[in-house]
């Protein structure tokens, strides 16, 4: 299991807001593990402090704005995915605006302050969103992302547009390795033809040649340009042809749609997860990106515990026989088939259920249901077995279970169900004692959940 991380030090940017064209300061500040990502408005007496989570998205024309309790913040994509793509879990940033600067319209400055302060490894254990099934989420304007299981996390893009300079363009990210190199310095961009209807919406008060590639794709008389550039307040340009207009050439052929891929990991990020598992995105946008963190986000909130990833193929951490060698317990009471993970923390112990258990006799013969009393016990040595990896040569102790709470029974387990069980320490084991929370799952739902209290002696 990897560790949170926080940044090693603070770190402030200052730069102009897209829309708003005001000047902005923002901080970025180390964060006690489990804080995950915050904004703060400075500006704001007794603003509440937002959760950068997909439930307080509120608008997502031309960037992703969050809101909470009156306190809005906007253009948080680009600092959002530099955050993730350094993996950053806690960090809390405040901003005297209501929105973060745009920089030069990539996520170049924020990786670059990121690598500078450094990060600092936490104790905590990440805890990551796990596609276990292929996740789909469409628009009606033919925007679609589609997750798909993996063990790391990586993109691909493709995006299409009605022009003769922009058209098809594809992009890729297959490690977050790469991010630095490959996706945090390519721009927002923008087609001229779009500037009137975005500054009659009061948007891109700051937007420049320099903070945004500008795509002129469409014949405009020079006087028309004319007339944007002076309600955008900047120098008057000359454009003969079609084609890119801009201070700084393109850093890729495709540096479009690498921006486009640059927007997801950021909205994606709104998880509030790590995410393991691959994204394919067709035509993206801050909305379909949103939307689908929020379904996500809808889903963790149902089951804020989720099954612990089964892979038949690897060998197991302990086999029966090791476990035997820890255990005092024997057939028929054995009921722990092996460990698939364990660390200081937390255990990860399988069963299979057969309708050959001896249980099944009298448990009922015609319809076999496996007791809710055996299943607390499965789950009891299983925590034994983390408990008793506590301590130097763990055979010459045994664990005896002092109280159990909470216990709660969500659905019958039958013949056939692999059950998974996890434990996990709520406390350090003090003076020979430790409270663990339980779950046992088929599938990815919980059967069964209770807390045990425990104290581990040593043999005589």
């Amino acid at each position: 299991m990897s560790k949170q991380k926080t940044l090693k030090a603070a770190f402030t940017l200052e730069g102009k807001g897209l829309h708003t064209g005001l000047p902005i300061t923002v901080t970025f500040n180390p964060a006690p593990a489990n804080h995950g990502i915050k904004i703060q408005r400075v500006d704001l007496e007794n603003a509440p402090v937002i959760d950068a989570l997909a439930e307080n998205v509120v608008e997502t024309t031309r960037g992703t704005v969050l809101e909470k309790g009156g306190a809005r913040v906007s253009t948080i994509e680009h600092a959002m995915s530099a955050l993730y793509a350094a993996g950053v879990d806690n960090c809390l940033i405040q901003v005297n605006q209501p929105e973060f600067p745009i920089m030069d319209g990539s996520a170049v400055c924020y990786s670059a302050k990121i690598g500078e302060v450094g990060l600092e490894e936490q104790t905590e254990d990440r805890d990551y969103y796990v596609v276990r099934k292929k996740i789909e989420y469409k628009t009606e304007n033919g925007s679609s992302i589609v997750m798909l299981p993996d063990d790391d996390f990586s993109v691909n893009v493709l995006v299409s547009f009605d022009s003769p300079v922009l058209s098809n363009q594809y992009a890729s990210l297959d490690s977050l390795e790469d991010y630095e190199k490959e996706i945090a310095s390519c721009r927002t961009f923008v087609f001229v033809r779009e500037l009137e209807a975005l500054l009659k919406s009061n948007l891109i008060k700051g937007g420049d040649l320099e903070n945004a590639i500008v795509i002129y794709d469409q014949v405009i008389d020079q006087a028309e340009i004319d007339r944007l550039t002076d309600i955008l307040g900047k120098e008057r340009i000359k454009v003969d042809n079609i084609g890119y207009l801009n201070v700084k050439p393109l850093q890729f052929d495709n540096e479009p749609a690498r921006h486009k891929l640059l927007d997801i990991v950021g909205d994606l990020a709104l998880i509030g997860k790590p995410i393991k598992g691959r994204v394919i995105a067709t035509c993206p946008g801050h909305k379909v990106n949103t939307d689908l963190a929020k379904q996500i986000r809808k889903e963790i909130k149902k089951q804020e515990v989720f099954a612990p990833v089964y892979d038949m193929n690897k060998a197991p951490v302990m086999n029966v026989n090791q476990i035997k060698d820890l255990l005092p317990h024997r057939w028929p009471f054995l009921l722990v088939d092996k460990i698939i993970e364990i660390n200081d923390k937390s255990i990860v112990g399988v069963k299979n259920v057969t309708v050959n258990e001896t249980f099944f006799c009298g448990h009922f013969p015609e319809e076999p249901v496996m007791p809710g009393v055996l299943l607390v016990e499965a789950m009891a040595q299983t925590g034994g077995l983390l408990v008793l990896n506590s301590v130097d040569e763990p055979e010459r102790y045994s664990t005896y279970f002092m109280k159990i709470d909470n216990v709660k029974f969500r659905q019958k387990v039958v013949p056939g169900d692999t059950l998974i069980f996890k434990l996990e320490l709520m406390t350090e084991i003090r003076r020979g004692c430790a409270y663990m929370k339980g779950y046992t799952f088929v599938g990815d739902k919980i059967t069964t959940e209770a807390e045990f209290m425990a104290q581990i002696v040593k043999n005589k």
